[in-house]
Order: structure tokens, then C-alpha cells, then sequence
């Protein structure tokens, strides 16, 4: 599969040929194009699936099946005010923009400069532009949210260390929204689960992960296919309760298991560890990132700038 953005005088050259862009401009969907070779291509325009797997990443994306589950779980739904953190390559922010349609509003956080920039690119490469009720604020959302004054319907982390984002995540949620954190080991599953409780703000966390599995299906040939998609990321939800409630306590609960200080060091992000990605490679992402704005008519260096009203 190749996914390729169309332009005059362009061409798809492979190994086996070149498909050339003017073959397939005008044609409808679904059509069948010939290389100069006489190798046969389904032109198709790529889904949301196809664009967010192909695009340029300077982190690593928020799979499909996850983002699915996320805009499902934490109920995304138009005209939603949804603040995440952080934004990454973008691919979460554009399944965001989706859902939330155009009368919504997205406020993405994000420590690294560089990291916005490759999201912008992508995501004005998806839109064609930058959409206007999307903001990128370049900071620490701990630090940065309080002082905006928003009130978020759905607050969306994704990051190493969640539960340094409570205090000031509790204060902006509204009475009844979702947060929902995506983390990717179970220490880090286990620390934000209990911050949660602790906190007293919430309903029980409940946390999960999406497995997927495809089957082949041929004829009488019908069975699981070899290989599968497996643990990307959990995914922990919970709302916010009203102020001053105190949450009933569960009928039944499972003893809970002792930890100490030391224990719960070896849980930060100091002891996880964070994998940075050297600048020479953030540089070149950041540059294809702006060459896939510019490629559909969006150049950042003249996009408006359009902050969320508070």
C-alpha cells in the first residue's frame, strides 16, 4: 500500500514501474490504474486508518484500535470541549477534531516545540488547513491549565506520569466528564488508578486493553488469523464527581496490596525511563511534516493563529 499525495506532473515510481498522478485525478474511487509496466493499482482515497499509520511521526502514534476506543470510552462526541496532553505526531488530535466536529473545541498540550510542529503539519495535511477550534499550547499542562480558565467536558492524558496532572485536571473538568488516561505498563496503570482513588474527585477507575484479532476467511477455509495486534496501552477512565460528594463505598471490595516509598519510586518517570529521539531525526519529521501541509495548499508559516477563547 502506498498512500501519496497527488500533484501535477507527479508519479508513484517503484520498482515496477511509475503510476502517474494525472492517470488518477478525475478518476472515481474504486478505479483500477495501470503502471507503465502494466502492473494494476486500486486507487482508493485513504481513510482516516491509512493517513494516521503513513503519516510523518516524531512520537509514537495512538494506534487505531486505541483512538477508536478512546472517542468511544470517554464518549467524544460534537460540540465537546476536550483538552489532551500531550499531542505528540498529532494522530489522536485528528480523531479528536473528527468527533468533536466543528462547533467542538480541542486544546492540545505539548512540552516539546518540535512535537507541535510535526502535529500541525499533520494535521493540516489531513484537514488541508489548521482547523480553527484547535490550539496547541506549548507547556506543562499541570502548569498551563489552570491559569486558561477552561472548563473541559473530556480531558484526554496521555503521558509517563498522569497523576501529576490531577490536581489541575480536577479543577477544569466539569461535574460528570471523563478523564481518560493512556498509559502503557501496568506500574504506571497501577500509580494512576490509586492517585484517582486517593484523590476522592472520581468514580472507580476502570481500565482496560484492546486486543484485536482478524481471521482469514476464504471459502470453506475459515480460521484465526496467525498473527494478531496485541497490548498497545491501557486505557483508564473515570469521571468527575460533583463538589463536595463523597463516592458511595463498593459493596465488595479485594484487600488491597501494601506498598512503600521505595516502591513507589521505583515508579516515576525517572526510574521508567523516557526514550528521546536524537534532533537530527525530530528535524527531518518536522520538515516532511511541513512538506505535507504545504503539499495541500496549508503553510504553516502563514497560518492564522486562532487561540480557544477561554
Amino acid at each position: 500500500m502506498h498512500t501519496v499525495t497527488l500533484t501535477e506532473g507527479g508519479g508513484l515510481h517503484t520498482h515496477r514501474g511509475v503510476l502517474w498522478h494525472s492517470d488518477i485525478v478525475g478518476q472515481p474511487e474504486g478505479s483500477v490504474l495501470a503502471a507503465s509496466n502494466g502492473d494494476t493499482y486500486l486507487a482508493l482515497r485513504p481513510l482516516l486508518v491509512d493517513y494516521v499509520m503513513s503519516m510523518p511521526r516524531g512520537a509514537a502514534i495512538i494506534y487505531p484500535k486505541d483512538a477508536a476506543q478512546i472517542i468511544g470510552l470517554a464518549d467524544i462526541h460534537p460540540g465537546a470541549t476536550v483538552v489532551e496532553a500531550g499531542v505528540g505526531s498529532g494522530a489522536l488530535s485528528i480523531w479528536l477534531l473528527r468527533a468533536i466536529g466543528p462547533t467542538g473545541k480541542l486544546l492540545s498540550f505539548e512540552r516539546r516545540e518540535e512535537f507541535a510542529d510535526i502535529a500541525r503539519g499533520n494535521v493540516a495535511g489531513f484537514f488541508g488547513e489548521l482547523p480553527p477550534n484547535w490550539e496547541v499550547a506549548l507547556g506543562d499542562l499541570a502548569d498551563e491549565l489552570p491559569i486558561r480558565g477552561i472548563q473541559a467536558d473530556r480531558v484526554i492524558l496521555d503521558m509517563l506520569a498522569p497523576w501529576e496532572c490531577l490536581p489541575a485536571v480536577s479543577a477544569a473538568l466539569a461535574p460528570g466528564g471523563v478523564l481518560l488516561c493512556y498509559v502503557a505498563t501496568v506500574t504506571q496503570l497501577s500509580r494512576t488508578a490509586e492517585a484517582i482513588r486517593a484523590s476522592g474527585l472520581y468514580t472507580q477507575p476502570d481500565s482496560s486493553e484492546t486486543i484485536i484479532r482478524g481471521w482469514h476467511v476464504e471459502g470453506l477455509a475459515v480460521r484465526p488469523d496467525h498473527r494478531m495486534v496485541g497490548h498497545t496501552g491501557f486505557l483508564l477512565t473515570a469521571r468527575r464527581l460533583a463538589p463536595g460528594s463523597v463516592l458511595p463505598a463498593p459493596a465488595r471490595r479485594a484487600s488491597k496490596s501494601e506498598y512503600s516509598e521505595e516502591d513507589v519510586e521505583a515508579w516515576t518517570p525517572g526510574a521508567l525511563g523516557e526514550h528521546v529521539k536524537s534532533d537530527k531525526r525530530m528535524r527531518k519529521v518536522a520538515r516532511d511534516a511541513r512538506a505535507l501541509a504545504d503539499s495541500v495548499g496549508s503553510p504553516l508559516d502563514t497560518a492564522p493563529e486562532t487561540p480557544l477563547d477561554k
